[in-house]
């Protein structure tokens, strides 16, 4: 539905573990995603892109910029870990993701599930606080 932006959030590749770097120009610490399954691994991927469409463009459900960027940039590191190009992020994850934006009824389904989303990234190892030093 709106590929420029999908091919804009998928074009930021996060590889350390430690803390990402997202568009927004903020680093905060991103959850270890290493033990995770490959299935694990693309279910995550699917909801974070999911979300991240939802609360980027339904103002009853805005995230803060350092929750964003925990998704987004969790996102980009799971892209990595599955060794996804941009162009398959895109097709494979985002390009359903805003498709869900035809749905009237997705705002209001998907979006409720942001906070237990960054609750469960916290919970692996992510934060909410931005860090002096990107990497």
């Amino acid at each position: 539905m709106k590929p420029m932006l999908a091919m804009a959030a998928a074009a930021v590749w996060i590889a350390a573990a430690g803390a990402g770097l997202a568009e927004r120009g903020m680093t905060v610490p991103l959850p270890d995603t290493s033990a995770l399954s490959q299935a694990q691994a693309r279910a995550l991927i699917a909801e974070l892109a999911q979300v991240n469409v939802i609360t980027s463009n339904c103002p009853d459900h805005a995230i803060s910029d350092a929750e964003w960027t925990l998704i987004t940039a969790t996102g980009d590191q799971l892209a990595a870990q599955l060794g996804l190009s941009a162009q398959d992020y895109d097709r494979e994850y985002y390009g359903p993701a805003f498709q869900l934006l035809d749905d009237p009824g997705a705002c209001d389904r998907i979006g409720p599930t942001a906070g237990p989303l960054i609750a469960r990234l916290k919970q692996m190892g992510g934060g909410t606080t931005p860090t002096d030093h990107p990497q």
